[in-house]
């Protein structure tokens, strides 16, 4: 199956799921933390697939970052000389 495919079928499950919820919460009532708690869930995932959805449709997921070649030539020496050799001290003075 295809992405969009998956996609749809978990939003056709999701849909089901909302359903299935919102009978639970009339027979049980919206009042109680444990339903509050279910409900948010069922939020959380509505949001979760539309975010995947959105994600799934750009091309940019799929672009690869554009690689930066490192050259094995050593740098030049002059962009150090007023640096110090991190804890080893100055060059010219002695470690205590």
């Amino acid at each position: 199956m295809s992405v969009h495919d998956e996609l749809s079928s978990v939003q056709r499950c999701l849909d089901d799921l909302t359903r299935s919820v919102g009978r639970l919460e009339q027979q049980l009532g919206s009042g109680g933390l444990d339903m509050r708690r279910v409900r948010t869930d069922t939020e959380h995932l509505r949001e979760s697939i539309g975010i995947l959805r959105a994600a799934a449709a750009s091309p940019a997921t799929t672009k690869r970052p554009d690689l930066v070649t490192i050259p094995d030539t050593p740098y030049d020496d002059s962009l150090w000389i007023d640096t110090d050799d991190e804890g080893l001290g100055a060059r010219d003075r002695h470690a205590p």
